[in-house]
């Protein structure tokens, strides 16, 4: 099994061109669904996650041409047959859920089983179930599996108790072949969400109000072919961001979208990192001090739970006390036990952290339990004294295109062993 090797106490120099947004590019890649004809997307990431996505639309029925070295693929779902996403799919990742809406919308009928994906908190599907039935699917609950069946889907008002991107996005996807309006309200704000409704409307959807919290639909007949660019990735951007404030660094973020990003910006400014901003770059310096800052994560626009246990690892070699409180997911300190062994004082109750900083963290094996938890360990590592060795890196390669190379290409002393 891989494992990242670094070795800490290198000044980051240097440009990092950001790659497209994982969590843009799996419903976009999944919104081909509703069409017949071929769909081209472009600055589409190699990523774990997308492999999987592919793996599952070509279970379904859908021709998949891929390039990544040009970061294109095309789908062409004329032939979607099959109506069952199976568990071995689907337990990889959570997204494979969103199947769930164009399927029904397009066959009528659904077995999904249910997701997997990070072990980060629960993060239940009802709402999407809840919103499915309210636009006239029956929905049953068998051996694991979603099963949902609608001879017609007919628009209706659905609340959401709570904003949820994947159930906004489902929902969306669900209602754009749907007779008559469907409004959601309370739906999530991200920017993922406006880039899936863009890419429906450009199919010939009719979706307005996407970026606040009532989202509107008016079912059309049936959606066209579409040439899509998916969006910069905010988190891999925010990810890189602290790494140059970690280490003192000067580092240019080419392909980004600062404007997804204001949160992150904003409390990397309190830290004392001059960060200039620009059309599609940022351009960040490090502080010589690093100042304590307190985050309370928020749905969007608020600051992003994927970039905490990033931020966690700035704070613990901050000036000061800090405070992080995370209000999204219930299982998303299980980073804090590996930051310890690095010599991190973080002391966890209930939902929040408090990290008294250090002047400089420990190298030590480590072993990454989830996605962001990966990249905050190597994080750490950039900024530890010897040699940090992070196990379990295929959580990594789900949501980070070539980290590693990306890393090094900046003047980190980093490498991928087998």
């Amino acid at each position: 099994m891989d494992k990242i090797i670094i070795e800490g106490g290198y000044r980051l120099k240097g440009q990092v061109t950001i790659s497209g947004a994982k969590n843009a590019a799996l419903p976009i890649l999944i919104s081909s669904l509703l069409t017949d004809g071929w769909c081209t997307y472009h600055n589409v990431p190699d990523l774990r996650d997308i492999h999987s996505t592919i793996t599952l639309l070509k279970h379904l029925g859908a021709q998949v041409e891929t390039d990544f070295d040009s970061h294109t693929v095309r789908i062409d779902a004329s032939g979607l047959f099959d109506i069952e996403a199976p568990y071995d799919l689907v337990r990889k990742m959570r997204a494979s859920i969103l199947v769930l809406g164009p399927l029904v919308a397009r066959l009528k009928k659904a077995r999904v089983s249910l997701p997997g994906g990070c072990a980060i908190g629960a993060r239940p599907i009802n709402l999407h179930l809840k919103g499915l039935a309210a636009l006239g699917a029956q929905i049953d609950l068998q051996h694991g599996y979603v099963e949902a069946v609608a001879e017609k889907l007919t628009g209706n008002e659905i609340y959401f108790d709570i904003a949820t991107v994947t159930g906004t996005e489902n929902l969306m996807m669900a209602a754009v072949l749907a007779d008559g309006t469907t409004i959601l309200r309370n739906a999530a704000r991200e920017p993922e969400v406006i880039a899936l409704a863009d890419a429906l409307n450009q199919m010939g959807a009719r979706i307005t109000g996407a970026g606040t919290s009532i989202i509107t639909i008016t079912g059309v007949p049936a959606l066209d072919p579409v040439t899509i660019t998916i969006i910069p990735d905010r988190i891999e951007a925010g990810t890189f961001l602290v790494s140059a404030a970690l280490t003192q660094g000067d580092v240019s973020l080419l392909n980004c979208e600062p404007s997804h990003m204001e949160a992150v910006i904003y409390k990397l400014r309190l830290t004392g990192a001059q960060i200039d901003v620009m059309d599609r770059e940022i351009r960040i310096q490090g502080p010589d001090v690093i100042s304590s800052v307190d985050i309370k994560t928020l749905p969007y626009p608020g600051f992003p739970t994927d970039m905490q246990a990033q931020f966690m690892v700035l704070m613990s070699v901050a000036n000061g006390l800090s405070l992080i409180s995370e209000t999204i997911f219930e299982n998303r300190f299980m980073h804090v036990s590996e930051l310890r062994r690095m010599g991190a004082d973080i002391t966890i109750s209930g939902n929040a952290a408090l990290i008294r900083g250090i002047p400089q963290l420990s190298a030590a094996p480590v072993m990454a339990s989830d996605l962001r938890a990966s990249a905050s360990l190597i994080l750490a590592g950039l900024v530890a004294h010897g040699r940090t060795e992070v196990n379990r890196v295929y959580h990594l390669d789900r949501g980070y295109e070539a980290m590693e190379k990306k890393f090094a290409g900046i003047g980190a002393e980093i490498q991928r062993v087998g």
